[in-house]
């Protein structure tokens, strides 16, 4: 009777652990799944946000260049204009102003180049600043899983010599 118990305790001690192992390799494979589809969807989002900010500067960048030359073709319509006059009333200084006109016009030219110079590179900055965000989150977001997935092996392991030493 008492060796029929015992082989009776030890087969079910036996299915136990054997049942344990299931539920482990179970385990290891549902959070396996989770961290691939956690990484899946935060790749999505970061190639979602990198596009969005690509369309958002090339549209503000498009728009500020469209401002631009409105002024840059208003300024040199406006010294055309007023050039065309002065050499109506003033046929003997034509030279002189023509040459005072050229400089103003480069001048204004050189300051709405610079303008735009400066308009683009404050944009790529404030790009490359969300990208950087974008990045770090992403690290530290996958850095968080993996820490989530190597307590969930480490107690998954505790737990599977626990019940063997048992």
């Amino acid at each position: 009777m008492i060796i029929i118990v015992v082989v009776a305790v030890i087969v079910t001690v036996e299915v136990i652990a054997l049942l344990l192992e299931e539920i482990v390799e179970a385990l290891v494979v549902v959070v396996v799944v989770v961290v691939v589809v956690v990484v899946v969807v935060v790749v999505v989002v970061v190639v979602v946000v990198v596009a969005v900010t690509v369309v958002i500067i090339l549209i503000i960048t498009i728009i500020i260049t469209i401002v631009v030359v409105v002024k840059l073709v208003a300024v040199v319509v406006v010294i055309a204009a007023a050039a065309a006059a002065v050499s109506i009333f003033l046929k003997g200084v034509v030279v002189a102003v023509t040459v005072v006109i050229i400089l103003i016009i480069t001048i204004i030219i050189i300051i709405v180049v610079v303008e735009l110079v400066v308009v683009v590179v404050v944009i790529a900055a404030a790009a490359a600043v969300v990208v950087v965000v974008v990045v770090v989150v992403v690290v530290v977001a996958e850095l968080v899983i993996v820490a989530v997935v190597v307590v969930v092996v480490v107690v998954v392991v505790v737990v599977v010599v626990a019940v063997e030493i048992n």
